[in-house]
């Protein structure tokens, strides 16, 4: 697997200079369960508390969500769109398996 390079993940480079800048510089891990505690402080902070710029001064939380109430949820259909029936898909398989 090929990790790329920075300039082509730039918000995942933004995401990780923050994360050591404002949390792994800052902090002394006494235990593995006070890094995990710190971490997720600051992840729950930088999703839920923090706006971003690039998001139009809204959480990363908050944009998700306003994602979610504009667009039906995965794996659902969206209002007045009709599926092929049996026979319609019969009939492309048959024209498609003629050429």
């Amino acid at each position: 697997m090929s990790t790329g390079k920075p300039s082509q993940n730039g918000f995942i480079e933004s995401f990780n200079g923050k994360l050591r800048d404002e949390c792994l510089n800052e902090n002394v891990f006494l235990s593995l369960t006070h890094a995990r505690s710190l971490l997720e402080e600051f992840i729950v902070d930088y999703n839920e508390v923090r706006p971003h710029s690039s998001l139009g001064a809204m959480t990363p939380g908050e944009y998700k969500r306003s994602l979610e109430r504009l667009s039906p949820p995965r794996g659902t259909q969206a209002k007045n769109v009709s599926l092929p029936t049996q026979s319609t898909t019969n009939n492309l398989n048959q024209s498609s398996n003629s050429h």
